[in-house]
């Protein structure tokens, strides 16, 4: 099954990833993709999808689904460091998958945040990321 990143939510204040079930009045119902638990957030919960979220490199931003395949071959079947390793170890894996990543703007706090998102969505959903529509433009 293919994983939209559209209807997965990063909720603030809140552990793991949550999927976009329905409107809700004042806010969205959402379901935890680590136990199916459904919750009901309303307009003081800060939701991000994680197709909204980019990195900063040297050459502009980086999608966050982008980052995400970049980390799956950059592991190529090796198990995913846990997020509280080593600084070392985490900065070692955004090296080799994301080199042009810009240190001055994405930090290690950010880099664990992602590993855990990964495992996540890993574990609870599937790498093989929907197609995102390309916005309607007019025709030349």
């Amino acid at each position: 099954m293919k994983t939209d990143l559209s209807k997965i939510l990063a909720v603030s204040g809140q552990h793991g990833l949550w999927r976009y079930v329905a409107q809700a009045r004042g806010g969205a119902i959402a379901e935890a993709l680590s136990d199916k638990r459904r919750t009901v957030f309303d307009g003081r919960n800060r939701m991000t999808t994680l197709a909204d979220i980019a990195i900063y490199t040297d050459e502009g931003e980086l999608k966050l689904r982008e980052v995400f395949l970049a980390l799956e071959k950059a592991l190529v079947g090796a198990p995913v460091p846990s997020s509280k390793a080593p600084e070392a170890e985490i900065k070692a894996l955004f090296d080799k998958a994301v080199p042009g990543y810009d240190a001055e703007r994405f930090y290690l706090s950010h880099m664990r945040k992602i590993v855990d998102w990964y495992t996540e969505l890993v574990q609870f959903a599937s790498l093989d990321f929907t197609e995102e529509e390309e916005p309607a433009g007019e025709d030349a």
